[in-house]
């Protein structure tokens, strides 16, 4: 996982989910692809997405439950997970989590 991007624009306004206790930051690529960079308190939060996303843990410990999944699978600080497009998952931050959202084409 890189430790830095280079050559973004950063949108200043942050997304802030759940009371506070999940934010991120969008950053655009000159190819137009889209990330977010964020963070999550302890705590269980269900997300919905329209499009494709690769989630990477920077730092801390996720479990996820997958749309159609009946198991929650651990992921920790330098792993990654696939989320399908026009879905909903679960989370479950154990530890304050730190992640990189890349949407991608689907």
């Amino acid at each position: 996982m890189p430790q830095e991007f280079s050559g973004v624009t950063v949108v200043v306004p942050a997304n802030v989910y759940f009371d506070g206790k999940v934010t991120s930051r969008t950053i655009k690529f000159a190819d137009g692809t889209t990330k977010t960079l964020g963070l999550m308190q302890p705590g269980e939060y269900e997300f919905g997405t329209d499009k494709p996303e690769l989630m990477e843990i920077t730092a801390g410990k996720l479990g996820v439950q997958l749309a159609g999944e009946m198991e929650w699978k651990e992921y920790n600080g330098g792993e990654s997970f696939n989320v399908p497009g026009n879905s909903k998952f679960q989370v479950r931050a154990s530890e304050v989590t730190d992640y990189v959202c890349s949407y991608l084409e689907g």
